[in-house]
Formats: structure tokens, sequence, C-alpha cells
């Protein structure tokens, strides 16, 4: 509020151009025809002089530009639209021109989009005359087959980034791990294979499309379960091809997820975990106590885009017949023969989808208040995840 209430008391250098775009606009809008919920309809002599105002604008807008443009080198001191009082009346005339613009906005847009609503929802048939009342139409009557889409990518996405988290952390630590003097013979032996495995999954799920994935998991354990001589209802009944894909989105994101772990993590200074191990605490002590959480903070902003990611990627589903939004998409254009304004609905709803995921995540991030970078310890003062230092530890 304190940003908005500055940005309006302030003059702005270019607010005869900006405000004359917007007068263009508004202009254009009283032109169009009124829809019939419009509530300027019986307002006519209003709407005549809002017209005027704006018009009045275009051409001061003109009139400056001509005095700029003539007087190029002396127009801040010669003109009088440059001087402070004349910035302030500017200032103040263009609020009212963008109030006369949001009125009409409300007027011939929302009340135009609420009498296509209005119509599509009483329709008894497609609207076949009026693009926006057809597309309308089409949300209203496939809005149970829409739902349920919408609200299946919603529990792929959320579930499936959830549980990769979990895996990408245990991935990441035989990621990284490295032989330490005095492990045995047995543990070098598993933590290269480890190691070996991590570094081996990453590289085959990064390097193959989720779509592919999605059909090797499903008919791959579809065949193996009908190796048991299981008939395709008993198959469906405990392998659905919800939890096939799933199954695709948490081992694709695990990847990936492991990998922004790994940057995280390598991120961090190496001076921490040497002080922990000068401490005496164990490589894997050191690793969960102080390199782990730090590295994990560093990591939000890109564990966060995974989320935005597994929304969108979540459409090639489909392709293995999970009912998430893009198979509802597919359904519902299927019905009425309109594929363009299907995926027109489904790109909106996908829009708001990751418009929502992304600020609720950046508010997420906001509260652990994630840096762009971490931030260097000096050598004599390491400091750990949990804000103790060395020497604290040491005590």
């Amino acid at each position: 509020m304190a940003r908005l209430a500055s940005f309006i008391r302030q003059d702005h250098r270019y607010v005869l151009l900006g405000t004359a775009v917007v007068a263009a606009i508004g202009m254009r809008l009283s032109s169009s025809p009124r829809p019939v919920l419009s509530f300027m309809r019986y307002a006519y002599p209003v709407e005549v002089v809002m017209y005027a105002l704006l018009a009045a604008w275009l051409v001061l807008a003109a009139v400056g530009l001509v005095l700029k443009l003539t007087r190029w080198d002396t127009y801040a001191e010669a003109s009088p639209l440059a001087s402070p009082a004349g910035r302030r009346a500017l200032r103040i005339a263009s609020y009212v021109v963008w109030a006369i613009v949001a009125v009409l906005v409300v007027d011939r847009i929302v009340m135009g989009v609420a009498t296509a609503w209005n119509v599509a929802v009483h329709a008894s048939s497609r609207p076949a005359n009026d693009t926006l009342q057809s597309i309308l139409y089409i949300l209203y009557q496939g809005r149970d087959t829409f739902v349920t889409g919408l609200v299946t990518t919603v529990e792929l996405a959320v579930i499936g980034t959830l549980v990769a988290f979990v895996l990408a952390l245990l991935l990441v630590f035989f990621r990284i791990q490295t032989i330490d003097r005095p492990d045995n013979d047995f543990v070098r032996f598993w933590k290269k294979v480890g190691s070996g495995f991590a570094r081996a999954y990453s590289l085959v799920v990064r390097g193959t499309p989720m779509m592919v994935q999605a059909m090797i998991i499903y008919f791959g354990v579809f065949g193996l379960l009908r190796a048991t001589n299981m008939s395709t209802t008993q198959i469906n009944g405990i392998w659905s091809t919800f939890l096939a894909g799933l199954v695709t989105i948490t081992l694709n994101s695990t990847a990936y997820m492991m990998e922004v772990l790994r940057g995280g993590i390598e991120s961090v200074d190496k001076g921490q975990a040497e002080a922990a191990r000068s401490l005496g605490l164990s490589q894997w002590q050191a690793m969960a106590k102080v390199v782990f959480p730090q590295g994990i903070k560093y990591s939000i902003p890109g564990l966060s885009n995974e989320l935005v990611i597994n929304i969108k990627d979540s459409s090639v589903l489909s392709i293995i017949g999970t009912f998430d939004l893009m198979f509802a998409t597919t359904t519902v254009a299927g019905i009425y023969y309109q594929q363009f304004q299907t995926s027109l609905i489904a790109a909106v709803i996908y829009l708001v989808l990751v418009l929502i995921a992304s600020w609720l995540l950046g508010r997420f991030a906001a509260r652990f208040d994630v840096k762009s970078g971490p931030v260097m310890s000096s050598s004599s003062s390491h400091v750990t995840a949990d804000g103790h230092t060395a020497a604290e530890l040491e005590e």
C-alpha cells in the first residue's frame, strides 16, 4: 500500500504518452457495441462526455509531442507541460482518464463476458456464431470432466513432487559419497555401487522423454502382471493409469531434484564440512547435521520449480490414458469437434494453476529467507545449518 500511495503521488515522465495509449483503447471500447448487460446502456450522455475527455487527452498528447519535437533542447524550460504545476495537472488528469477507461473495460469486457456466460448457460445447443459464447458453452457443459481432470493433475503434481523429494534425498546421498580412510572394503564397495547407480539413474531418466517413460512403465508393468495369468480386469484393479502416471512423475522428478539438491549441497562452503569433521563428526554426521540442511535451503527455488514443471508435464500422461486435464480436454473436444476452443480452455486452466503454484512457492521460499546463493563463511567462524558455530559444536 505504501508503494502504491507513493506511485500515485509522484509525477511521471511519460504520463502523456502512456495515458494516450490508454485513452485510445478507451475510445475503441466506447465505439464497440454494448453487451446486453451493459450498465452504460441508459447513460448515453455520460458516455459521450467520457469519449470527449478521452479525445481531448489525445489532442493534448499530440500538442505535447509537437512541442517536444520543435523545442527538443529547451522543452523542459519552455513548455508549460514540463513545469511542476503542469506535471501535477497532467498527473491528476491522467487518473481521470484511467478511471474512465476502467469503467469502459468493466462495461464492455467484463459485462460482455457476463452476457456471453448467461447465453451459454441457458443455450440448448452450442452457439456457432459467437466464439466466446461457444467456448463458455463448452466449459459449462464439460465442467464435470474438466474438474475431474484438474483434480487428477493437481494430485499427480503434488504427490509426485513430494515423494520424489524424499527419494531424491536418498539418491543424492548416494550420489555424493566419497571413499573415507576409515571405510572398510564392504563400505567402500557399497559406496561405489550407490554412487554409480545414482549417476546411471540420473543419466537414463534425464536423457529420455517423460512420455516414453510413461509408456515403458505402464505397459511394462502391465505385461509383467499379464504374465502371471491375471485378467485385464484384475490388472486394472491394481495397476491403474493414475498409479502408472504417479510412478512416472515421481521417478522422473527424482532424477531432476537429485541434481538440484546436488548443486545446492556442492554450493555449501567446503569449510563447513571440514569444520564438522575436525570436531570428530563422521562423514555421515557432517552431511546430515551440517551440509544437507544448508544445501536443501539453497535448493528450494529449484525444487519448487519442479512442482510447476510437473503441473505442465503431466499432460503427456494422457498418452497412457491417465484422466488428467489434458485427457479431459481431448474428451470434451471429441464431443463438440472443437479442438481449438477446447485447447484454449485448457491453456487458461494450466496458466491459472501455474500462477497459483508460483505464488504459493514464492511465499514458501520467502518464509525461509532463501538467498540467490550461499553466504561464504570465513575460516574463523564456520556456521552450521541450525545457526551454531564450530566453536559452539566443540563445546
